[in-house]
C-alpha cells in the first residue's frame, strides 16, 4: 500500500509549490484538488497541465486521486464543497456533471487513475431519498460513459448528510449501474461518523473499494478531520483489515482543516501511518 496526501490542505499554496511540500513530507503520491487553486478543469490551459507534469516528474510523484468533490470556484454561499450539486435544480446540477466529465478528462491526461464525486448531494426539502437517487442516476450516467471511454474509475464517496451516507445506500444506488468504471471511494472517517467502523466494514466493501481516504474522527464521530492518530478510529485494525483484503493500491490522507498548518499536518500523518505499516509487515 502506498500513501499520499490531499493537496486540498494546501489552498494557500500554487500546485508546484503544493506538490514540492507532500514530496518533502515523504508521501509517494499527491490527491490533486480539481478546484481552484490548484487544477480547476474547465480554466486549466495546457501549460498550466505542463507545469504539473513536470513538478510531478520533478519531485516524483504519482497522482493518487483526482478530487472532483470538492467545487470552491463556484463560490456557493450554502456550502462551498456539496454545491453544486448532482440533485438540485437542473440547471443547477448540469454544472457538477460537466465538471465530473471535465475532471475524467483531466485524469486521463495527468495519467491520475480515478476521481472521486460527491454521492449526490443533500436531499432537498421536497425530495424522498428515491426521488433523489433517480436524478443522481439520471446526472451521473453520462458520465459514466466518459469514463468508459477515457478508461478512468469513477468514484462515489459515501458522506455524512448527504444522498449516500452509508455502505448499504451505496450498494443499492450502484446495482442500477452496470459498469466496471464505478466505484468506492471508502473514506474512512465518513464511515466512522455514521457509525459504521471502518475496519469492521473494509472486507464487505472491498469488492467495490478502489481508493481510500484516511483521517480521524473525534469519540463523538462528528465530522471533522484530524489527523491519524488523534481521534478514536481504530487505525491499527482498519489498516490490517485493508491488508488482509490484499488491496495494493493508494492511502490518500485528507485533511482540509489544517489549511493554516498544512506542513505539520502532513509530516505528522506520515510519520503516523508508516509506523503502524511497518508494524504490519515485521
Amino acid at each position: 500500500m502506498k500513501l499520499a496526501f490531499s493537496s486540498n490542505a494546501y489552498l494557500n499554496y500554487s500546485i508546484e509549490e503544493t506538490i514540492r511540500r507532500i514530496a518533502q513530507a515523504g508521501y509517494q503520491g499527491i490527491e490533486l484538488l480539481a478546484d481552484v487553486p490548484h487544477a480547476w478543469p474547465a480554466g486549466l490551459l495546457p501549460e498550466q497541465k505542463e507545469r504539473i507534469r513536470g513538478a510531478l516528474e520533478e519531485h516524483h510523484l504519482a497522482i493518487s486521486n483526482i478530487n472532483a468533490f470538492m467545487m470552491n470556484a463556484v463560490a456557493d454561499p450554502r456550502q462551498p464543497y456539496w454545491h453544486p450539486s448532482w440533485i438540485e435544480h437542473p440547471h443547477y446540477r448540469a454544472i457538477r456533471r460537466e465538471h465530473t466529465k471535465r475532471a475524467l478528462r483531466l485524469a486521463r491526461e495527468l495519467g491520475a487513475p480515478n476521481i472521486t464525486t460527491e454521492p449526490g448531494g443533500p436531499l432537498e426539502p421536497d425530495q424522498s431519498w428515491d426521488q433523489a437517487a433517480r436524478i443522481f442516476y439520471d446526472e451521473l450516467m453520462p458520465c459514466v460513459e466518459v469514463a468508459e471511454e477515457v478508461e478512468v474509475l469513477l468514484l462515489i464517496e459515501p458522506e455524512p448528510e448527504l444522498l449516500i451516507e452509508r455502505f448499504e445506500q451505496y450498494q443499492e444506488f450502484v446495482e442500477r449501474i452496470d459498469s466496471p468504471w464505478v466505484g468506492l471511494n471508502f473514506d474512512i472517517g465518513h464511515a466512522y461518523c455514521v457509525g459504521q467502523d471502518p475496519q469492521d466494514w473494509v472486507r464487505p466493501m472491498a469488492p467495490h473499494t478502489k481508493h481510500y481516504h484516511l483521517e480521524d474522527i473525534a469519540a463523538t464521530r462528528v465530522h471533522q478531520h484530524l489527523i491519524p492518530g488523534h481521534g478514536a478510529i481504530d487505525f491499527p485494525a482498519t489498516l490490517r483489515a485493508i491488508r488482509d483484503t490484499g488491496y495494493q493500491g493508494w492511502l490518500t490522507v485528507e485533511l482540509y482543516p489544517y489549511i493554516d498548518q498544512p506542513d505539520a499536518a502532513a509530516r505528522q500523518a506520515h510519520e503516523y501511518l508508516t509506523r503502524l505499516l511497518q508494524q504490519l509487515d515485521e
